[in-house]
């Protein structure tokens, strides 16, 4: 958005009280604008439909059609447009149906004179922004997945694979790298094979890129 154009925003939620009291904390701001209000899910797609909307702000507990419903169509509809979940609820399970409807952030109705408009200029950088405990919660799911093997393990190659990548992109021959891990030089070759098959790699110059991101190596 450039500065003489202010972001436009949808904003959904059935009490209208709590509507004008966040229309007050956005409409104060040069570059945000409060263009349509809603006060169901289903309303709030109608408006989508016939205004032009840069960012939807949707109560997730809503009559007809919840926030959370809402955002899936709406993202449906229009792939560009972002979408900010406002609630009282500070809840895991709202917070991760949230991330999954797409929406770019979650703030709530308790600190939203404080969050809401860093969440909405967020949320049109394509940043996402949550509130410390949705932090948390994220961090602790993340940890029991790893915990609990489902998340992919970062280390598809062994740690002897490791060091002959290593050792391949700083430059070093087959020859030196066999004497260097005292291994022959056939099982240098199979290991580097194995390392190009696993990453999908072709060739030395692919490796070294993968191993100045993957920190093995410094650029």
């Amino acid at each position: 958005m450039t500065e003489t154009t202010p972001i436009r925003i949808l904003l959904a939620d059935d009490h209208a009280l709590v509507r004008r009291g966040v229309r007050l904390i956005l409409d104060r701001e040069p570059d945000l604008q409060v263009v349509a209000e809603a006060g169901d899910g289903a309303e709030a797609v109608d408006q989508v439909r016939t205004h032009d909307i840069d960012l939807a702000v949707l109560d997730i507990a809503m009559p007809r059609m919840t926030g959370l419903q809402a955002a899936r169509e709406l993202l449906a509809l229009k792939p560009a447009l972002r979408v900010l979940m406002l609630t009282m609820h500070d809840n895991e399970q709202y917070f991760f149906q949230a991330l999954k409807a797409g929406a770019s952030g979650y703030v709530l109705k308790s600190v939203a004179d404080r969050d809401l408009v860093a969440a909405c200029r967020a949320a049109m950088r394509d940043e996402p922004f949550l509130y410390p405990g949705a932090v948390t919660a994220l961090i602790r799911n993340y940890l029991d997945r790893v915990r609990h093997g489902q998340e992919p393990p970062d280390q598809v190659l062994t740690a002897r694979e490791e060091e002959v990548l290593k050792l391949v992109a700083e430059g070093h021959s087959s020859k030196e790298i066999a004497e260097m891990l005292v291994i022959s030089i056939k099982t240098v070759h199979r290991h580097r094979a194995n390392i190009l098959h696993k990453l999908g790699l072709r060739d030395r110059v692919e490796l070294t890129r993968y191993a100045i991101r993957a920190g093995l190596i410094e650029p």
